[in-house]
């Protein structure tokens, strides 16, 4: 699979208002994962994933600790999953995934995102059947050998395992997530994971440039200003 699934691009929290829409990104997520699974991580992987990533991106334990509140209380918000596919300058392929209370104003939002970059929403599955849907497990290590081994005994549907530069990548079906995830741990201890996460990889790339770039970051960047968007995932590179 390469490297492609690094092609996401990233939110930078580099302004104090940036900062406060990672946080309340991951503190929905959070509250939405934990009433699906659990308010306790050591029972629900995906939970547990989910905070140790927004630990390192520095997220206070307290916006974590509020969400898990909320969780296990009833009332509060009622969030759903929303996706939305499209095709972005140049022909490039877009999956914008959401989490939303208002289903209608996120669609609109979303839409108006597309148009004013020249882009166009698709219908569901539009692109999606392009792109694999993958946990993606990644740690320090050389044995891909021992990796593959331990997700096998675990009757773990691997796809694919790299090793690059004294580092282990795995790949799974989205499904395979916790399983994998726990494998691993029961086979290596606690692992310092440098990736954990389910994403959306393309099959194929689309290399944009001229006009396209700048079209193209003017759409991600909106949409990764909506408050509702979770995470955009596309299959574009930039011509250096």
């Amino acid at each position: 699979m390469g490297r492609a699934f690094q092609n996401r691009k990233e939110s930078m929290a580099k302004t104090a208002a940036a900062k406060t829409k990672v946080y309340s990104k991951y503190g929905r997520e959070i509250y939405v994962c934990a009433k699906q699974g659990g308010t306790d991580p050591n029972g629900n992987l995906t939970l547990r994933g989910l905070m140790e990533r927004a630990k390192k991106d520095q997220v206070p334990s307290h916006v974590i600790e509020k969400a898990l509140d909320k969780a296990s209380g009833v009332g509060g918000e009622d969030y759903s999953p929303a996706r939305y596919e499209g095709f972005g300058p140049g022909n490039c392929m877009v999956i914008v995934d959401c989490l939303t209370d208002n289903p209608n104003r996120t669609f609109g939002d979303v839409r108006a995102c597309f148009n004013k970059a020249k882009s166009k929403l698709g219908t569901p599955g539009s692109v999606s059947h392009m792109f694999d849907h993958c946990a993606i497990l990644a740690y320090p290590g050389d044995d891909e050998e021992a990796a593959l081994e331990a997700l096998m005994e675990a009757d773990v549907d691997v796809t694919d395992i790299e090793n690059e530069e004294g580092h282990i990548t795995v790949f799974a079906p989205h499904t395979e997530y916790a399983k994998a995830k726990q494998a691993l741990i029961d086979a290596f201890g606690e692992l310092d994971f440098e990736t954990d996460e389910i994403q959306f990889v393309p099959q194929t790339t689309t290399t944009l440039s001229g006009d396209d770039v700048a079209m193209f970051e003017k759409l991600v960047d909106a949409l990764n200003d909506l408050d509702d968007v979770q995470n955009v995932f596309h299959n574009a590179e930039i011509d250096a």
